[in-house]
């Protein structure tokens, strides 16, 4: 296959498997391995813009999700694991590292002493409400290479392929 505009490093993968090993069906290469090279591109555009706040990813998603949670913008660390896309392994040094910097602060609830709530403070509120419109921005300006009318369908083949691997949530709770 010769290159042409509109193929991509995986048509060349996708290409050279076929030639090498014609009996592999690597179709899914197809998909996983795009999938893995946009999140890396995507991934290194985001980092962009939270950098600009002085956010990195997980930072940045630990804000989003007490910002849009129901006021006083309040969760459990445990709260905060389920909601955000940040790991359990990583809950903790990320809310260490925002509370030293002033975004966030844990208290003991009154009711049970051994549950914690971590909050917005107003610097953090302040700071998520001025990155939050810049991500959003850069998040369409990511997306501007696909026609919208292919947005929606693609966002529900992704739902249905996480859905299937396991990734789903019950909204109720």
């Amino acid at each position: 296959m010769e290159p042409t505009n509109d193929a991509d490093h995986v048509d060349l993968v996708l290409d050279q498997w076929a030639r090498r090993r014609p009996d592999l069906d690597v179709s899914p290469m197809a998909v996983i391995g795009r999938l893995k090279r946009l999140a890396r591109l995507l991934d290194a555009e985001l980092r962009k813009v939270f950098a600009e706040y002085g956010l990195d990813a997980a930072s940045f998603d630990v804000l989003a999700t007490l910002r849009r949670s129901d006021p006083p913008h309040r969760l459990t660390p445990a709260q905060l694991m389920r909601t955000s896309m940040v790991t359990s392994g990583a809950i903790s040094q990320r809310l260490d590292r925002l509370e030293a910097g002033g975004l966030v602060g844990r208290t003991r609830s009154e009711e049970d002493a051994r549950v914690v709530h971590v909050a917005l403070t107003p610097a953090g509120l302040d700071l998520i409400e001025r990155a939050l419109p810049a991500h959003v921005a850069n998040e369409h300006r990511l997306l501007e290479g696909l026609p919208a009318s292919s947005r929606g369908e693609l966002a529900s083949a992704l739902r249905a392929l996480l859905l299937s691997l396991g990734d789903g949530t019950d909204l109720r709770r």
